[in-house]
């Protein structure tokens, strides 16, 4: 347990940089966004930003998880991060001439023509994020979990401020102080670009405030080191791309295979039925964000951690922890479906019906990122690529199969198969390789236990009061809850701070 502590505690601490502010712009942006931009609208946001993370995983190529490995087994971690670096830079310069010098004709080809400013503005974030996440990796390798933690929220405030700022404040001031000087930078018909521009600000804030990390960069470019790094982060870059296409192909694929109908405007539904999706997507951002706050807490920690005796036992007690706090997750989410659908606007309810698969979807991705440990510890990482891989074409093809016939659900269903798969193929052949002795019984029983309740809550929905619905459901949760402690025994451990 004092692993599970030791884990837990710098999660918690990464949280407060990467989930308490995410969950503020997902409070505070979703449900806005959702009530001020019509469907169509939002389908914008969610189709570009899809574009934007598949991207940015293009341009990091693996050089996170690389630079993690290398400065564990090299003797001058500092020479890991100058080349680390320097080539991500070399890289971010390339992408952001190309962008530039072909933004017409990318703008024409996604079908944003006239918006070409779009994919410019676009294009600068994602060199921004690309260039701070070597000195955000080094951060965590240090542990400065307050410092990363700090940035992390700065970069949130300013987005969510800035937003509320071009799209609340500035409209009301224009209809009573159309003069006044606040409105200098304000043009209403740039609409949804606003956005992006208040995303632009924020990593420009961020980049500033890492300054003091990446002035320690020397150009120090190691040959024969980066061969090794490379060689070791191009399998990383396919599971990247790969995963990339199994999490956001799915909103880019519903412009290409949604049925119009007799839509008068195919065009304009198109864009609505992706922005239902994407409003109902975000339901299920708490599990997401829990996984990424994971995430930032664990690669590290998975890799110090295999120095020890018994490091296989760890990996199998954090896998557990983690599957029963997502299922508490989803339990709290769809237990409570009728109170949380209202975070995004009454245009969007519609789509609900996403929410529990998504929900469960990334929550096997969750479980696949911590089989994961055994393919990078073992310097498999060609392994991990063949997963993402068979993943994206589960989730090419079942969007083609099913999004023509039941829309925006056969994209939810696809996603759930994509990381299902990955993570069935990842266990039994994890198990061959480096096998964890994983408590796959009690793993079963907690799942079971959960969908069993999920069911449960909806079968006797129709059959009374929403009071007492919500009374029971809580009830339910509860039981849950006793159930994890009583069996997990957790009533006797202290933990102490």
């Amino acid at each position: 347990m004092s692993i599970i502590r030791k884990l837990a505690g710098q999660t918690v601490i990464y949280g407060m940089g990467t989930i308490v502010p995410r969950v503020l712009n997902y409070l505070l942006l979703t449900p806005f966004y959702t009530n001020i931009f019509k469907q169509n609208e939002f389908g914008v946001i969610t189709e570009l930003y899809a574009y934007v993370a598949f991207l940015l995983v293009l341009l990091t190529y693996g050089m996170e998880t690389t630079y993690f490995r290398f400065s564990e087994s090299e003797k001058n971690p500092n020479k890991v991060f100058n080349t680390a670096l320097s080539s991500l830079l070399g890289t971010t310069i390339i992408f952001l001439l190309f962008i530039f010098t072909f933004s017409g004709s990318i703008a024409q080809l996604i079908n944003y023509q006239g918006k070409e400013w779009y994919i410019m503005i676009l294009a600068i974030i994602i060199s921004f994020d690309a260039i701070t996440a070597i000195p955000f990796a080094k951060l965590r390798r240090q542990n400065k979990a307050k410092k990363f933690a700090l940035i992390k929220f700065t970069n949130i405030s300013v987005n969510i401020g800035l937003n509320l700022y071009f799209l609340i404040l500035c409209p009301k001031i224009m209809v009573s102080e159309p003069d006044s000087v606040l409105l200098s930078m304000y043009n209403p018909e740039i609409g949804v670009g606003y956005a992006f521009i208040s995303n632009l600000a924020a990593s420009l804030i961020t980049l500033i405030m890492l300054l003091p990390e990446m002035l320690k960069f020397r150009f120090d470019f190691q040959k024969g080191l980066y061969r090794k790094m490379i060689n070791y982060a191009l399998p990383l870059l396919i599971v990247g791309l790969a995963g990339m296409v199994n999490e956001v192909a799915d909103k880019i694929m519903l412009k290409l295979l949604v049925d119009t109908g007799n839509a008068e405007n195919s065009r304009e539904f198109i864009m609505s039925q992706i922005g239902i999706y994407g409003a109902n997507y975000k339901l299920a951002m708490l599990m997401i964000l829990y996984i990424q706050m994971f995430k930032y807490a664990a690669e590290p920690f998975f890799f110090a951690q295999a120095k020890e005796k018994n490091s296989k036992q760890s990996y199998a007690e954090i896998m557990k922890y983690f599957i029963l706090f997502g299922l508490l997750i989803f339990l709290g989410v769809m237990l409570f479906i009728d109170l949380v659908k209202y975070i995004i606007g009454k245009d969007f309810h519609e789509g609900l019906a996403v929410v529990p698969v998504v929900l469960l979807a990334n929550l096997f991705f969750g479980i696949f990122y911590n089989l994961s440990v055994w393919y990078k510890l073992t310097n498999k990482t060609k392994s991990g690529a063949v997963m993402a891989i068979i993943g994206a074409l589960v989730t090419i093809l079942l969007n083609v199969i099913l999004v023509p016939v039941i829309g925006y659900m056969g994209a939810a269903w696809a996603t759930f198969f994509c990381f299902l798969s990955m993570m069935v193929v990842s266990y039994f052949w994890g198990k061959k390789v480096f096998p964890v002795p994983y408590d796959m019984k009690s793993i079963g029983i907690y799942f079971g236990l959960a969908i069993a309740i999920y069911f449960l809550s909806i079968w006797i929905k129709s059959e009374i009061s929403v009071t007492l619905h919500y009374t029971i459901n809580s009830i339910l949760f509860i039981v849950f809850l006793t159930t994890i402690i009583i069996k997990e025994k957790l009533y006797t451990y202290k933990f102490r701070s």
